[in-house]
C-alpha cells in the first residue's frame, strides 16, 4: 500500500509540473478560439458547471439514508466514467469515522488518481487548453460532519449533513475540475419496513442545497437545490439499492444534473464489496461503473 501511494504521489508531482510548463505553446489554442492579447484570461472562458467539465469536478452528492453506519470504514474505489467523448478512469478514497455513540460522524472522500482522454469536439466545447485531450489529474477533497438528528422511532429517521469542497483539483487547462470551492448541506429520511430475516425494505429520500463558485464577474456563485428519493432492499447481508438524485442550479448551464444509481453490496464481518451503476439523465453525460472495497472498523466511542 505505501509502495502504491508513493507511486501516485510521483505521477500527480510529474502531472502538475507538466500542467505548469512554461514553455507550452498556445498559439493554436489562440487561434481556434479567436484570442487576442488584452482579451480576458483563458480561465474566464471555462464554464464552472458540471455539463461543461469531467466527470468528478462537480459531481451529484451520495445519496445518504438517514441514519449513521455503526462501524468505521475505509474504502478504495476504481471507476470506469463510459463517455465517448471523455473516458475518464479514476481511483478514489474515503474514510468514514463514527463517534459519540453513533450520534457524530466525519467523512473524508476524493478523487486520489484520475486519467483522461477527451476528443477534439469535447476540447474546443470546453475551451480546454490540452491539444491532444490526454492527461491524468488530482481531483478535489471533500470533509463532511453528518449528525444523527432522528433514529428509531416513529419519526422518520433522519440525518444532517454539511460538506465543504475544497480547490486541490488540478488540470483546469483540461476543464477537468473548477479550481474553486464549494459547499453543501442536506437532510436525509428513511424508514424501515420488514426484518433482517425476511428482509427488510427501505425507502429514503433527501432534499438539500448546494452552492459553487464560479467564474462569472456577475453572478460569482451558483445555487441548486439537491434531491434524492429511493430505496434500499436487504436480506442475508446483501443489499441492493436503486435511487435517482440530481441538484439544480439556476444559471441554465447544463447545471442541473439528474442520475439514476444502482448499488449491490455484501457485507462480511470485517470487509465489504460494492457494486455500483450511475446512469447519467440530463447535464452529467457518463454512464459510470464503480467496485469498491471496504474495510470496516469498530466505532470510536
Amino acid at each position: 500500500m505505501k509502495n502504491l501511494l508513493l507511486s501516485l504521489l510521483l505521477i500527480f508531482s510529474f502531472s502538475i509540473v507538466k500542467g505548469q510548463d512554461p514553455n507550452t505553446d498556445y498559439g493554436w489554442w489562440n487561434v481556434l478560439h479567436n484570442w487576442q492579447n488584452g482579451d480576458p484570461g483563458w480561465r474566464n472562458l471555462i464554464i464552472i458547471s458540471p455539463g461543461y467539465l469531467g466527470p468528478n469536478a462537480l459531481p451529484v452528492p451520495d445519496v445518504k439514508r438517514g441514519f449513521l453506519n455503526e462501524k468505521a470504514e475505509f474504502e478504495i474505489t476504481a471507476s470506469n466514467h463510459f463517455n465517448p467523448g471523455d473516458p475518464t478512469q479514476d481511483i478514489s478514497g474515503r474514510a468514514y469515522i463514527p463517534f459519540a455513540n453513533n450520534k457524530i460522524a466525519v467523512e473524508m472522500y476524493g478523487v486520489l488518481f484520475e486519467n483522461f482522454a477527451f476528443s477534439e469536439a469535447i476540447r474546443n466545447e470546453r475551451y480546454a487548453r490540452i491539444e491532444n485531450g490526454k492527461g491524468v489529474a488530482i481531483g478535489d477533497f471533500y470533509f463532511s460532519t453528518l449528525i444523527q438528528l432522528s433514529k428509531d422511532r416513529k419519526f422518520p429517521n433522519t440525518l444532517f449533513r454539511f460538506t465543504a469542497r475544497t480547490a486541490s483539483g488540478n488540470q483546469m487547462e483540461g476543464a477537468r475540475y473548477s479550481d474553486s470551492p464549494g459547499y453543501f448541506f442536506d437532510l436525509s429520511f428513511s424508514k424501515e419496513l420488514g426484518n433482517n430475516e425476511g428482509g427488510l425494505f427501505r425507502p429514503f429520500g433527501l432534499i438539500g442545497f448546494y452552492s459553487w463558485q464560479t467564474n462569472d464577474e456577475l453572478n460569482l456563485q451558483n445555487d441548486a437545490l439537491m434531491y434524492a428519493a429511493g430505496a434500499d432492499f436487504e436480506k442475508n447481508n446483501w443489499m441492493f439499492s436503486t435511487s435517482w438524485s440530481g441538484y439544480s442550479g439556476y444559471k441554465n448551464e447544463r447545471d442541473k444534473p439528474m442520475q439514476l444509481n444502482f448499488e449491490l453490496r455484501k457485507d462480511f464481518e470485517k470487509k465489504a464489496l460494492l457494486f455500483q451503476y450511475v446512469h447519467g439523465l440530463r447535464d452529467w453525460e457518463y454512464k459510470t461503473i464503480r467496485i469498491s472495497f471496504i474495510w470496516k472498523m469498530k466505532p470510536m466511542k
